[in-house]
């Protein structure tokens, strides 16, 4: 949408994506966040034997006011993705095919590159 409606925007540099942790991981006195499996493994690995909840979010839609005051929405701690010109156009095209009209292409780009992203499918 920005890509359509304000490239400007993107052209100078001013478009940031704030990206959600992917993990929730509680102990008893810490609460911890983890923005891939690769975190999340970390994390895990120094809790060693320390019992501990995981809860896994899909999306922003699912996060509770708290962990996204936390988080996303904290300037101290929130990461930011910077919308690069140079990405601009080809996400623009990878998004008009996986959720645009063309449905014979897109149904042939995951038939040809769908086994690129399986191990990181959320199919639970």
């Amino acid at each position: 949408m920005l890509y359509r409606l304000t490239p400007t925007l993107i052209q100078e540099g001013k478009v940031y994506i704030a990206e959600s942790p992917l993990f929730e991981i509680t102990t008893k006195g810490e609460t911890y966040f983890a923005y891939s499996e690769r975190e999340k493994d970390e994390v895990l690995k120094n809790l060693k034997d320390n019992k501990f909840t995981i809860q896994r979010s899909k999306g922003l839609g699912e996060n509770e006011p708290d962990m996204m005051s936390l988080t996303t929405m904290n300037p101290a701690t929130r990461r930011l993705i910077k919308v690069m010109p140079s990405e601009a156009s080809r996400t623009a095209q990878m998004f008009d095919l996986l959720l645009g009209d063309n449905l014979s292409g897109r149904k042939s780009y995951i038939a040809e590159n769908g086994y690129n992203y399986i191990d990181t499918a959320d199919v639970s």
